[in-house]
């Protein structure tokens, strides 16, 4: 079972390669390496199996946040509020994904975007787009579009850096972490 711990730290430089197109058909290994990165976050958000088996909770992963430099990435979203009884989830698997289109208007986290590589707080705004579209390939080598919005259209951008090496906090000026905020809308 992937541990929190086996995710890489912000200081491994394996996170800062650009991630290499996957190829078709899948391998028996790449298969496995999304089975585990969906029950990670799958888990990871529901309380009690997050406490048990001590898991940070997150939404979205890319392979090589666990050391693997293809261009995939997956996204456990939650469906559910706060107060429904059962959790519901859709479940993303995007690979050699790519932003097609996007909205003008951008958008950032008002408490901060967090990422299970970088184990620290970090203050300040990512500008990202409210919406995208997504062309990417299903685990078949099937074309597929996905449009996102609001919170899930950041995490894919979010998963999307990764594959190029790029982490949140690249996005954030030092010296000023809410620069420009009033040119954006907070979620």
């Amino acid at each position: 079972m992937l541990k929190t711990k086996d995710i890489l730290d912000e200081k491994d430089k394996r996170l800062r390669l650009v991630s290499k197109e996957v190829t078709f058909p899948l391998t028996k290994k790449d298969k496995e390496l999304i089975d585990t990165m969906i029950k990670y976050l799958h888990d990871s958000q529901i309380e009690e199996l997050a406490e048990k088996y001590d898991l940070r909770p997150g939404m979205g992963m890319s392979a090589i946040q666990l050391g693997v430099a293809k261009r995939l990435f997956v996204v456990v979203y939650e469906l559910t509020g706060p107060d429904d009884e059962e959790k519901e989830f859709e479940t993303y698997i995007l690979i050699n994904p790519k932003i097609i289109s996007n909205s003008m208007e951008k958008i950032y986290v008002e408490e901060g975007e967090g990422c299970l590589s970088v184990n620290r707080p970090v203050e300040g705004i990512v500008p990202r787009y409210a919406r995208v579209t997504m062309e990417a390939y299903d685990m078949e080598g099937r074309l597929i579009h996905v449009r996102a919005r609001e919170d899930l259209a950041i995490c894919f951008q979010h998963e999307l850096d990764h594959l190029n090496g790029i982490l949140f906090t690249d996005h954030i000026d030092p010296k000023n972490p809410f620069k420009d905020k009033d040119l954006y809308r907070g979620i």
